[in-house]
């Protein structure tokens, strides 16, 4: 679900022309995340006073919420749930071989 990703959280992407490729989130707005390495895109910049030549810089362009889905180290995408548990709160948990394995904790939504 993509009301849990935030940033820092390891991601895949499950749609566009960068569909497989992985990456941390390194911001997120109400709708967009900047993956570290996806969607990369030129920007030509004009000569000033500043800079005496003008060049071309790579940049990463945000991406739609949508297309990303939480992934485990190896990036294999999984789908998480809310675990309430007396120790540790709620947390994110995901199966993964017949298990539930704790992805992080969350914080209370008022």
């Amino acid at each position: 679900m993509s009301k849990w990703i935030r940033k820092g959280d390891q991601v895949v992407v499950i749609a566009g022309n960068n569909k497989g490729k992985t990456g941390q989130v390194l911001s997120r707005t109400e709708e967009r995340v900047l993956v570290q390495g996806v969607n990369i895109r030129k920007k030509h910049l004009r000569k000033t006073q500043e800079s005496q030549g003008g060049r071309i810089v790579e940049m990463e362009v945000p991406i739609h919420i949508s297309n990303v889905n939480l992934c485990d180290k190896e990036g294999k995408a999984f789908r998480v749930r809310v675990r309430n548990s007396a120790e540790n709160g709620r947390e994110l948990v995901y199966k993964a071989g017949g298990e539930e394995i704790g992805h992080r904790s969350v914080k209370k939504q008022a």
